[in-house]
């Protein structure tokens, strides 16, 4: 069996107005809000370069003029960056079908992931899956501040857990996609990640899943942005 061709495509999902990073979104998109001494968008794009793409289709909605002005057309970073604006809102993966002609194989990320995965291993686990897609999985650790009690059918206490911690894995918002995918994605209507998993999983599909225990922020969150402002200086985004 010959090898599969390299992925040297992706989208960046970048349109989403970042309503609990108020008021820095009061007149900046969400993937512009600084970190460090840059926009957050430009470390997903740089690590997308790393990794060997060499297009980018960058989905933008809410201040799109902006994100173009920053990027341009992806010289810079050296990539070819191409833009597609919804027209309404189409949540989270309702922008790939304003998409035409992706590679049989593609990355889809959202813009306000910091991350120092390699997603050659990434595209390369999904493509001798044979899965439709793969869901870059991470693992989380929640510690509860009580005293937790378990009780029976009785309502008599079974088990008393002081303080546990629960672990639990999260998707990172970086994906890696087959472009059979497409069909299930409904033409200028919103549609999100957890419709996309219901549909594929009614139709019987596999998705796949590639667990990553290195650097990884979704900045989307208060105190996550905050936190990759305290850490950003010392993340080696070496690729892992």
């Amino acid at each position: 069996m010959s090898n599969p061709a390299p992925i040297n495509t992706a989208v960046i999902l970048a349109g989403g107005e970042g309503r609990r990073l108020f008021p820095l979104t009061a007149s900046l998109p969400k993937p512009l809000v600084p970190v460090g001494d840059r926009p957050v968008i430009e470390y997903p794009l740089e690590q997308l370069v790393r990794c060997g793409i060499v297009k980018v289709h960058v989905a933008v909605n809410h201040l799109a003029d902006q994100i173009r002005e920053t990027l341009g057309d992806g010289s810079k970073y050296g990539v070819q960056l191409c833009y597609h604006e919804e027209a309404l809102p189409l949540s989270t993966i309702g922008p790939l079908g304003l998409i035409e002609n992706l590679p049989e194989t593609f990355f889809v990320m959202n813009g306000d992931v910091i991350t120092n995965i390699d997603l050659r291993k990434v595209g390369a686990s999904h493509q001798s899956s044979g899965a439709i897609m793969t869901v870059v999985v991470c693992p989380r650790t929640e510690r509860i501040d009580f005293g937790v009690i378990e009780t029976d059918e009785t309502h008599t206490v079974s088990a008393f857990i002081e303080k546990p911690s629960y672990s639990y894995l999260v998707s990172s918002g970086i994906y890696c996609m087959s472009r059979r995918l497409l069909e299930v994605i409904p033409k200028g209507r919103r549609f999100g990640f957890d419709e996309l998993v219901q549909s594929l999983q009614q139709r019987g599909e596999r998705i796949h899943t590639y667990h990553f225990d290195g650097y990884w922020l979704d900045v989307g969150r208060p105190d996550d942005y905050e936190r990759a402002n305290r850490e950003i200086s010392d993340i080696r985004f070496d690729i892992k």
